[in-house]
């Protein structure tokens, strides 16, 4: 962990992509504390939820190893969280994935939600926490700045499609570029191909990020959906390079 002379900087490689977190307060002991925190707690999630993992409470559930009255308390809250999505999605997001138990599809923007809350408590009240282009933002990233987010473009790596500001304000991109077709379909239980990918707004990410990945699996019906959430706006690409916005997109965009 490095010091700024006002903030602190962080890069954590965990849950097989990289975190970072980026504090524009200047440090103090209880802040530093809260990031160490977050960290451990970033690990704790990977054993916990891991599906590559054998070992993990997620995969042992999964294989019927273990009761799900014998799992951590981490699991009861993510299992609950994802039945909530998935009625709210008209099961487009679904725990299950190719006849295995995995709530990964959550789990990200929920371990990143709860380092964000971690760190607020502790007094760092201008963060951003980034899981792997997932972002949980707060305050500004420098007085009377807000931050500035950009989106890339999943059919031309390393350009911008546009950059996003915000302040209070979780980001989360499903798409193709790193991952390919890595998003089901789960009522036809194969690849969702409708989108390159489909970036989606909202307060906090544990639920934005859920909802990114409902609209990639829904194809051409998520406009309508996205449009009807209160508090979400989406931004997304179809494979042929073609974007839409919902109707309050542009008022993040710089």
């Amino acid at each position: 962990m490095s010091d700024a002379p006002r903030g602190v900087r962080h890069v954590e490689h965990v849950m097989g992509t990289v975190f970072s977190f980026d504090i524009r307060d200047r440090p103090t002991p209880a802040i530093h504390r809260a990031l160490a925190e977050a960290v451990r707690g970033l690990h704790t999630v990977d054993a916990v939820f891991s599906t590559y993992r054998p070992d993990s409470a997620i995969s042992r559930l999964d294989r019927g190893e273990m009761a799900l009255g014998d799992c951590p308390p981490e699991v009861h809250e993510v299992l609950s969280l994802c039945a909530t999505v998935t009625e709210a999605t008209d099961g487009w997001f679904s725990v299950v994935t190719g006849g295995r138990l995995d709530p990964s599809g959550l789990v990200k923007g929920w371990a990143i939600d709860n380092a964000s809350r971690l760190l607020y408590d502790a007094g760092a009240r201008n963060t951003c926490v980034n899981g792997g282009g997932d972002l949980q933002l707060r305050g500004e990233s420098s007085p009377g700045n807000p931050w500035r987010i950009g989106i890339t473009d999943p059919l031309r790596p390393g350009e911008l499609v546009t950059v996003v500001t915000g302040t209070d304000l979780a980001v989360a991109t499903s798409g193709t570029a790193e991952r390919g077709h890595h998003i089901i379909d789960p009522h036809r239980n194969t690849p969702a191909t409708g989108f390159a990918s489909v970036t989606v707004t909202g307060p906090r990410l544990t639920m934005t990020d859920a909802y990114a990945t409902a609209a990639f699996a829904r194809g051409e019906d998520a406009r309508g959906w996205l449009e009807s959430l209160e508090g979400y706006e989406a931004y997304a690409i179809t494979p042929d390079g073609q974007s839409w916005r919902t109707s309050g997109f542009a008022r993040l965009e710089a």
